[in-house]
């Protein structure tokens, strides 16, 4: 059986490819969908097939689908492009006779309050029209999220964020890269819609204090608006529309959009999800 993955040298699609080598699937039933094959060189000397489609290329993207049986389309990046280059992709595998779709989306996508994820609900819209077999992996926020600034963050002792009091249910992403693995290798998932979330549901003071025992120094939790969190963005060097959209999801929080007591994350790839803690030493 051919799974192919789409961007699978992206962070998330790394470890998926890696998820479903270990689940024990031949490297030569993983198809690597990249936009720079050179970036995929490693993976192509292990034997895996590497083929070169940009997600706005919908020719190439049929191209590299052919004789897939099953697809683990990864949401891309480039926000207000998304809607557009996951239906190219939808397109291009019932076009290329794929029979199986699993969409990495956004927890609670058809009425969370993140403007984030409007394109993902749309995504959902189409794949439902399709005619395609699906699964909905609605992807819960990543520990890594926090850690891109964890230096700074420990520098300057305060985890600054505009999600009030409210739960973050996250997990590492290889977690997620697990359970997307489990889907496509394992019977019983089409039309299944799973809210993935870590097991620990942290607030930001909690989380804080997490970083807190990791660096052995005090981390506080510095609450602030949606708008100056905006401008804290903006001020770093990230574009307005990304920052307000960042912004937003962080206010998202306070509202409970991204925690989840669900426990389908657990349940599909069979253990805990891993702690925060082992998260922040890996960083």
């Amino acid at each position: 059986m051919s799974i192919a993955v789409t961007g699978a040298t992206g962070n998330l699609g790394q470890l998926v490819v890696e998820a479903l080598i270990g689940r024990g699937t031949r490297s030569s039933d993983v198809v690597a969908v990249v936009r720079n094959p050179e970036k995929a060189a490693d993976l192509a000397a292990r034997g895996i097939v590497v083929r070169q489609a940009d997600y706005s290329d919908a020719a190439a993207l049929e191209a590299a689908l052919i004789g897939v049986d099953k697809l683990i389309l990864i949401s891309g990046s480039e926000v207000g492009s998304r809607l557009t280059q996951h239906t190219n992709i939808i397109d291009a595998a019932k076009a290329a006779g794929v029979g199986f779709i699993a969409y990495t989306s956004i927890l609670g996508a058809q009425d969370t309050p993140m403007k984030l994820a409007a394109e993902h609900k749309a995504t959902e819209d189409v794949l439902a029209k399709s005619g395609v077999s699906f699964a909905l992996l609605r992807n819960g926020w990543y520990w890594e999220n926090f850690t891109n600034d964890l230096t700074g963050v420990v520098e300057r002792g305060a985890l600054v964020g505009a999600g009030a009091d409210g739960k973050i249910a996250a997990s590492a992403r290889a977690d997620y890269a697990d359970a997307a693995a489990v889907v496509v290798t394992t019977d019983g998932h089409d039309g299944a819609v799973y809210e993935l979330g870590g097991d620990e549901r942290l607030t930001y003071t909690e989380l804080a204090a997490k970083i807190s025992e990791f660096a052995g120094k005090p981390i506080e939790y510095q609450f602030v608006s949606e708008d100056v969190y905006r401008g804290i963005l903006e001020s770093v060097g990230l574009p307005a529309p990304v920052a307000q959209i960042l912004a937003d999801s962080d206010a998202a929080i306070a509202k409970g959009a991204l925690d989840t007591e669900s426990g389908d994350l657990q349940k599909l790839i069979g253990r805990s999800s891993t702690p925060v803690i082992e998260v922040l030493r890996q960083a």
